[in-house]
């Protein structure tokens, strides 16, 4: 019997009372999915909606469909909001949206495969590797760079992709369980913070500007190319990642050992599986910076409301990461309007009330 045939989960055996109770369960946790989709767009619209220059439902949709189909209005003023929806809040809202999709599966899966429902897309040094990169890159090319800024970008991106292979490497060579897997990143993480606190306190005003500025994270700079790269980086991660959402459950829920004795190459999915979630929060935090409990909270919310399984707990992670960034952001947007709140700033004070509720109130569901 081949290794798909293993993870595919089997028929429901009993009664058709029984079957017709599983399809009631599933059928729920598919109205969830959909529920969550519809409140993705309508949570996205009204981030399309806000700003000094406010607009309507109807000129929003106007100002897109203008776009498209390549037509130009004839008012300066409708030929402005355009611009303004096209070039700025689309790209802002929806990179809110894929990033914190992005950083939502990233977490279900670390918190899964390495079966600890406090880790988080950071616990590999992810996240400190990404700031040093960002930190250096301001320094060769200037702080005048911004969060959309190449430089930066890429900075962020290959360290963060770097820390990603030598654990990764490590956790083959070594052979390393989950749990040394995690002092490993715990280990990387202090060393990347302490070489980027180091460039800190040396670095002049105006850089130590930037580089703090980074680490607050933002979805304020956002440009068509990273909403493209997150979008194709995440379509092309989904169909993967239901394939093996069999795999990851025997790990997640049964262990390593009865994972391996189901014919399970435990070894080879972790660390292809790790992999693809590391990628995700490389490229995510490479364009937004620091967004920290995105990824640590959103997974706890799905796993509550749809449960444990990873066939539907992936999309509906996906779901709860979006909607904790997108509300964030337009959150940070009208506080203290017009000025703007960092995201990362609002995803904290949000999210770390939220998390300890749930630590307090549904220990057993979070264990």
């Amino acid at each position: 019997m081949s290794t798909t045939e293993l993870e595919r989960p089997a028929p429901p055996a009993g009664p058709p009372s029984t079957r017709v109770s599983l399809r009631g369960r599933y059928g729920l946790q598919v109205t969830w999915i959909v529920g969550g989709l519809i409140a993705i767009l309508v949570t996205a619209v009204i981030g399309v909606q806000l700003g000094t220059a406010g607009a309507s439902f109807g000129g929003v949709l106007d100002a897109i469909w203008s776009r498209v189909t390549g037509a130009s209005p004839a008012d300066p003023a409708a030929q402005q909001l355009q611009t303004i929806i096209w070039e700025l809040r689309l790209p802002r809202v929806l990179l809110a949206v894929l990033g914190g999709a992005a950083l939502g599966v990233a977490g279900a899966l670390f918190q899964g495969l390495l079966r600890n429902p406090l880790v988080s897309p950071y616990t590999l040094g992810i996240a400190p590797a990404a700031a040093l990169g960002a930190s250096i890159a301001v320094i060769f090319f200037g702080s005048a760079t911004g969060g959309s800024g190449i430089g930066l970008v890429i900075g962020a991106l290959v360290l963060a992709l770097l820390n990603t292979a030598l654990v990764l490497t490590l956790a083959s060579v070594k052979r390393l369980d989950a749990t040394t897997l995690i002092l490993v990143g715990v280990a990387l993480t202090q060393l990347f913070g302490a070489l980027t606190a180091g460039i800190q306190y040396f670095a002049e005003d105006e850089v130590l500007a930037a580089i703090v500025r980074w680490t607050w994270g933002s979805v304020n700079n956002a440009v068509w190319y990273q909403v493209l790269t997150l979008g194709i980086l995440l379509v092309l991660a989904y169909p993967y990642l239901q394939v093996r959402s069999g795999a990851i459950n025997a790990i997640a829920f049964a262990g390593d050992d009865a994972a391996k004795t189901l014919g399970i190459n435990v070894g080879r999915v972790r660390i292809s599986v790790i992999g693809l979630a590391a990628v995700l929060t490389a490229v995510t935090i490479a364009f937004t910076g620091i967004i920290g409990f995105v990824g640590l909270v959103g997974p706890h919310i799905a796993r509550l409301i749809i449960g444990p399984n990873h066939r539907f707990l992936i999309p509906f992670s996906a779901i709860t990461g979006a909607l904790l960034l997108v509300v964030a952001d337009s959150v940070g947007r009208l506080l203290l309007a017009p000025a703007v709140i960092p995201v990362g700033i609002i995803d904290a004070l949000v999210g770390a009330p939220i998390f300890i509720y749930l630590i307090l109130t549904r220990r057993k569901a979070l264990a």
